[in-house]
């Protein structure tokens, strides 16, 4: 079992910057691939970006490339998104979600945390 709870959100002006943390619990959290997902008002959740096991693999949406930044501290049990240059569209409760796995898709994530609001002011 491992269980996800996600920190760091809040109000920022466009162009400013956040770190979201994703706090896990159990050892075995470091044997799990980690994504972070949104989702914006009226919209389906979306994938934004994961990584796997070791932090040696790792994979963006094309709309937060060059902007955002995962990684993980397993010593910590803790996986973080860098948010930098945030965009009005960027707007979303943020999740983060554990899975046996490396992948895109939500439905193969295992464990979710409760999420965290991100609002971007322009």
């Amino acid at each position: 079992q491992v269980q996800l709870v996600e920190s760091g959100g809040g109000l920022v002006q466009a162009g400013g910057s956040l770190r979201l943390s994703c706090a896990a619990s159990g050892r075995i959290f470091r044997s799990y691939a980690v994504g972070w997902f949104r989702q914006a008002p009226g919209k389906e959740r979306e994938f934004v970006a994961r990584i796997n096991w070791t932090g040696g693999s790792i994979y963006y949406v094309d709309s937060v490339k060059g902007r955002f930044t995962i990684s993980r501290d397993n010593a910590k049990n803790t996986v973080y998104l860098q948010m930098n240059s945030l965009k009005a569209e960027d707007t979303a409760v943020y999740y983060c979600a554990a899975s046996r796995i490396v992948a895109l898709s939500e439905r193969q994530y295992d464990y979710w945390g409760q999420g965290t609001q991100v609002t971007v002011s322009s």
